[in-house]
């Protein structure tokens, strides 16, 4: 067993609101705890800024937290930090790691060349220096490894970590599900349920809700009737809601939901659909197929490593909102084969994306980086 110092500089795991980044942060916590090792958070700083002339102050405080930080965690064996990169570069963990003479590990490092030069060039070259310094660094998301990839010395120090989760609460039964989810949206289980879960915010976010719109408009010139409920909020609800107000009836919009009634809503639908600009890999996409959804999703970050493509769902063209109509036809048009793909998605969650799994891989690493410390 090791004690490890856990450290987070986007957002700490026990902050107040809610999001993807807070959550993956308390999944690894666990995945590390069901691995047999004890930890302890180790700072609350946070160095995320989306303004390039804040790091210079933010820098000189995380500075000052690096004594404290080192007095507190001398008994740990192993300093692990969790997604850094120029908007939030790590100034603690490797100087803590370095004074305690523990192994630093990353998880989800991204790195940017372009910005190099500009604006965050400071704050680029922080995180480039601390993603060299690492013992290993776990990619979740898959594309990250190309740019990562050149700044290590050996190979073997850049550590496959798919996406996971704890799938246990997707399982509700299907048909108590389905009556939740009618009930909820008034929908007559006519035709097909599908579900989308995302935040409502500007950028890629919107993006996606634009080209899923566009997709819907297609699919039903053709002729295609589906269902859909949408669940999450955020600054641009009012103006997603208004753009998708000619669909009327057919599309229901939930707000947000706690995750227990998250599990409960996509196990009673028959896809889910997001056309994923821009995105990461999803964790709602992995949510969805544990609860035995087939996934429609723009082909874009590492969502190809969530979802097998003909296997568990269909990927499109980033952006193809011809593409993503398409796909909802077929699947809304063999409701058999939706079904398969979802059981499909299940065993796949359940072979490749579990807390167990992630466990295992995450212990396998933090025992290499120690021998080879230790030699």
């Amino acid at each position: 067993m090791m004690r490890i110092a856990f450290y987070a500089p986007m957002k700490p795991p026990d902050a107040p609101t809610p999001s993807g980044d807070r959550r993956m942060a308390r999944l690894l916590i666990e995945a590390l705890k069901t691995a047999g090792h004890e930890v302890v958070l180790a700072s609350r700083f946070r160095s995320w800024s989306s303004d390039p002339a804040a790091h210079a102050v933010l820098r000189e405080q995380a500075n000052a937290e690096i004594g404290r930080v080192v007095r507190e965690s001398r008994s740990c064996d192993l300093w692990f930090t969790y997604h850094l990169y120029y908007k939030a570069p790590d100034w603690i963990g490797p100087a803590a790691a370095d004074a305690l003479g523990i192994p630093y590990v990353v998880a989800e490092a991204s790195h940017a060349p372009k910005r190099a030069t500009g604006p965050w060039s400071q704050s680029h070259a922080d995180s480039e220096a601390a993603i060299r310094r690492a013992d290993a660094v776990c990619t979740i998301n898959p594309v990250d490894g190309a740019c990562v990839r050149p700044l290590l010395d050996d190979p073997g120090r850049l550590r496959s970590l798919p996406p996971f989760l704890d799938p246990s609460p997707y399982g509700a039964g299907r048909d108590a599900a389905r009556e939740m989810l009618l009930r909820e949206t008034g929908f007559d289980g006519r035709h097909s349920v599908a579900l989308t879960v995302a935040m409502m915010r500007t950028g890629d976010k919107r993006s996606s809700y634009r080209v899923l719109a566009e997709a819907l408009r297609q699919a039903a010139a053709d002729g295609v009737r589906i269902d859909l409920a949408v669940v999450g909020d955020g600054g641009a609800r009012a103006e997603i809601e208004k753009e998708y107000a000619p669909f009327g009836s057919s599309v229901q919009f939930l707000g947000a939901r706690a995750p227990e009634e998250i599990s409960g809503l996509l196990a009673g639908g028959d896809m889910f659909l997001w056309p994923a600009i821009r995105e990461a890999y999803g964790m709602a996409i992995l949510e969805a197929q544990a609860a035995g959804l087939p996934v429609i999703a723009g082909d874009s970050g590492g969502v190809s490593s969530i979802v097998a493509s003909g296997e568990t769902g269909l990927l499109t063209p980033e952006g193809d909102a011809a593409a993503f109509a398409a796909a909802i036809a077929l699947l809304a048009d063999n409701p058999d084969r939706a079904r398969e793909m979802g059981r499909a998605a299940v065993r796949k969650v359940e072979s490749d994306h579990t807390i167990a799994a992630a466990a295992r891989r995450l212990d396998d690493i933090l025992k290499s980086v120690s021998r080879r410390k230790a030699a």
